[in-house]
């Protein structure tokens, strides 16, 4: 294939998230919310690929016709916010005035978020909270806390895409990547494992879910807090 084809077929690879997206949706009206985040967790490993690929294959000089960019940012609002908050109201884990509030809150701001000009840091990093809501809402649908504390969530991480924190892409921030990619790769294939089984109770994998979420949103913190050693 010539650098035209391998970067077309690039952008082509990008776009099937949003096919991924349209199945999830389908599945989230039905109520088949396991189904729904299968779909989900499908996008969210073509979004783990396109990246590398697209940098590998130079599409923004052999594909410029297409904005990876900007095709990129759409899908992830739909696979990474719009569907996950619908999922998130529509199962009644937020019930009545709660619910309203969440969605509202979730929306309204990524979508501000997603439009930053500074939403990354210098080394590839994001500047605040990126709007990962399909993997919080994900790992909510598998412990089913009560619906204040997933509130609460809702609200601080917000307020923390808006704030001086830094919350690391685990491919492109080079920083501890050997262990951040792994760890991914790790909340990756429990998530699905556990949207396959229905997200049944005491399953190993929301276990597994818990300690890499925790890891993923705690370790760009600790980078600001442990400069690195040049």
């Amino acid at each position: 294939m010539s650098p035209v084809s391998r970067a077309l077929a690039v952008h082509l690879f990008t776009a099937t998230g949003a096919v991924f997206a349209m199945l999830a949706l389908l599945a989230a009206a039905q109520e088949s919310w396991s189904v729904m985040f299968l779909w989900l967790v499908v996008a969210f490993f073509v979004d783990g690929l396109d990246g590398p690929l697209a940098r590998k294959y130079d599409v923004k000089a052999n594909a410029p016709r297409f904005d990876g960019v900007l095709l990129d940012l759409i899908i992830d609002y739909l696979t990474y916010v719009f569907i996950p908050a619908f999922a998130l109201f529509e199962s009644g884990l937020l019930p009545g005035w709660t619910g309203w509030i969440a969605i509202i809150i979730i929306t309204f701001a990524s979508a501000l978020y997603f439009a930053d000009t500074r939403m990354k840091t210098d080394d590839n990093s994001f500047h605040g909270f990126p709007g990962c809501w399909n993997m919080l809402i994900l790992v909510l649908f598998a412990l089913q806390p009560s619906f204040w504390v997933i509130l609460g969530l809702v609200a601080v991480l917000s307020v923390a895409m808006f704030l001086p924190l830094k919350f690391i892409h685990p491919v492109r921030t080079e920083r501890w990547r050997c262990v951040s990619l792994p760890v991914a790769i790790v909340w990756t294939l429990c998530a699905g494992w556990a949207a396959w089984f229905d997200f049944l109770p005491g399953s190993w994998a929301h276990w597994g879910l818990v300690a890499t979420s925790l890891y993923l949103i705690a370790v760009g913190i600790v980078q600001q807090l442990v400069p690195a050693r040049r």
